[in-house]
């Protein structure tokens, strides 16, 4: 998934309109949650998603994950990184997937969430120890805040 030159300054822009004193910076504040909200969203993409995850469901009136509790033990005895999607709501879940799901490949050449994982990691270490790189992403999604319940966000 590749977002357009210069968006995370874009969301900057967009974010000091609606949280005036925010003083939200593009490096690192947006991109650390973009690639956190990235993680996350492989990982419950991967649950409901994956090869023999059938019992694995979507409520999508509560956002989160749903499975019998013998199904998740075993899934959580294979699979460390979602243990804390168990009871924890996801509400972006829907966005994302229209944004990433385009993205995740099947089959014998599909990574696995752990992959996926450790190349966002990898690529975080090698942001942070460069300046902005405007050229990281590019994509034909628009992203608007008028869509956004920023609500529960507050400023310190």
């Amino acid at each position: 998934m590749r977002f357009k030159a210069g968006y995370l300054n874009e969301l900057e822009k967009m974010l000091e309109k609606v949280l005036p004193h925010a003083m939200l910076k593009a490096k690192p504040n947006l991109e650390s949650k973009i690639r956190t909200l990235k993680r996350d969203w492989v990982i419950v993409y991967d649950m409901l998603s994956g090869k023999n995850n059938s019992d694995f469901g979507w409520d999508e009136y509560r956002q989160v994950v749903v499975v019998e509790d013998a199904v998740w033990n075993s899934y959580i005895n294979s699979h460390k990184e979602p243990g804390q999607f168990r009871h924890r709501s996801f509400p972006y879940y829907d966005q994302l997937t229209t944004i990433y799901a385009k993205d995740q490949a099947t089959g014998k050449d599909a990574q696995t969430t752990t992959d996926i994982i450790e190349e966002i990691d990898v690529e975080e270490v090698a942001t942070n120890t460069h300046e902005e790189r405007n050229d990281f992403h590019e994509c034909e999604t628009n992203a608007s805040l008028d869509d956004m319940d920023l609500s529960s966000y507050t400023t310190a």
